[in-house]
């Protein structure tokens, strides 16, 4: 036994006609990290070209801009403006010439946004709690925020090298102000709106956040929807390598009755549309990662069971390797799939529960999906083409209504 619970998934009233304003309205937003450029395989810009990705994005949010000492600055100037790509990894096929003009990350996205006009690029701002607290403090916050505009919708990136019109706004990433800090963090958006506005009316401005908003106490989510474009929830990390015992990354629906693996993806939506956020200014996270364990006990196929936590996350492209020689699993309720082959035990999201999730998220009426990280995908986008299908062509909400009684057994995937 699992200890799993029947669940019904509830679907409002109306969600037909909400399903298909989300349809045409919903969005894909994708992160890329500076970090990518120093993996094993290095992830270069030119790929979301190669392999379709980018006609599939809307949005694509660069991980990170650096929040120190009151002030905006690059965060990795190698990765962002100065590593010089020659011309088999650059978006036009031309090498950069490494003494003239900016490079990198940066001169990357530009030429991408190039070829699809459309494309909005917002930077992600990073860094510690504690920073963010200070920075927005009322005898702080005018100047922090205007080094932000001035750094990323300016273009005034370091001296000498100045390129303005490249970002389409902010992504603020500060994840858990305190009790102490709301009245500060709403205040700091706020600001963020003001100036951007100032400077170019129609900026985008995003919010991550965490998986419910109790993780925000304080937090008016009422009043920050009319200044915020998008919520974008970070509805991965239900379970992970902090923990000695199996679970799923990111649940669409509860499965169980333990405290520990109670937290779903359902439940942290609902929890946001009663703070007071619109349905259509919530982005449903996306994990193209997963975690493993090791020594796992084999009762219940893995799941639930204590083991050794690998350490670090593991893109799906890995991951998907794995499934061929080892048994995967799928949970009825949320179609989570994981492997465990009677010692290892893998949690990850696959084409299946993407299109499931997504199916979800559009007969919620959400604004669209977020996917932390783009690295993450298979060479041919085959987690990114699945969403973005099911976004225009979702599943019918009448599956979300059904009631459906877990059995006692999570069965063996068929066709993977």
């Amino acid at each position: 036994m699992l200890g799993l619970a029947c669940t019904v998934a509830p679907v409002a009233r109306g969600v037909e006609p909400a399903r298909r304003r989300a349809v045409q309205h919903a969005i894909v937003v994708g992160y890329v990290t500076a970090s990518s450029l120093y993996e094993e395989q290095p992830f270069y810009v030119k790929k979301l070209a190669a392999s379709g990705s980018a006609e599939r994005l809307d949005q694509i949010n660069y991980s990170a801009g650096a929040v120190t000492k009151g002030r905006c600055s690059l965060s990795d100037p190698l990765a962002d403006v100065l590593a010089p790509f020659p011309a088999e990894n650059s978006v036009d096929g031309v090498s950069d010439n490494p003494t003239a003009g900016m490079h990198g990350y940066f001169h990357q996205l530009d030429e991408l946004k190039r070829r699809y006009p459309r494309l909005k690029i917002l930077i992600s701002l990073e860094g510690r709690a504690s920073d963010f607290a200070q920075d927005a403090k009322p005898e702080n916050r005018t100047a922090f925020v205007a080094s932000c505009v001035d750094v990323f919708v300016r273009g005034r990136f370091m001296d000498g090298m100045t390129k303005p019109g490249l970002f389409d706004g902010f992504d603020i990433d500060w994840e858990s102000p305190h009790q102490e800090d709301a009245a500060n963090f709403k205040a700091l958006i706020e600001e963020f709106r003001k100036q951007m506005d100032a400077v170019r009316p129609g900026l985008r401005l995003s919010v991550a956040v965490d998986q419910a908003p109790e993780r925000l106490p304080g937090t008016d989510f009422a009043a920050l929807a009319p200044i915020v474009d998008e919520f974008a929830v970070m509805n991965y990390d239900y379970a992970g390598p902090w923990s000695r015992e199996t679970g799923f990354l990111a649940p669409l629906f509860s499965t169980s009755t333990v405290e520990a693996h109670s937290g779903s993806i359902e439940r942290s939506i609902a929890r946001y549309k009663a703070a007071g956020v619109p349905a259509g200014k919530l982005l449903m996270g996306l994990p193209f990662y997963g975690y493993g364990w090791t020594d796992v006990n084999g009762k219940s196929n893995g799941l639930f069971q204590t083991g050794q936590p690998v350490r670090g996350d593991q893109p799906y492209r890995l991951i998907r390797g794995l499934a061929a020689p080892a048994q995967v699993f799928r949970d009825p309720l949320s179609q989570a799939p994981w492997i465990f082959d009677g010692k290892t035990f893998w949690t990850y999201e696959d084409t299946i529960s993407v299109r499931y999730k997504v199916s979800y998220a559009m007969s919620q009426g959400l604004g669209g999906i977020m996917i932390w990280e783009l690295s993450g995908d298979t060479a041919d986008a085959e987690l990114l083409r699945t969403a973005y299908q099911a976004l225009h062509h979702p599943l019918k909400a009448a599956m979300f209504a059904r009631k459906v009684t877990m059995p006692t057994e999570v069965t063996q995937a068929k066709g993977q």
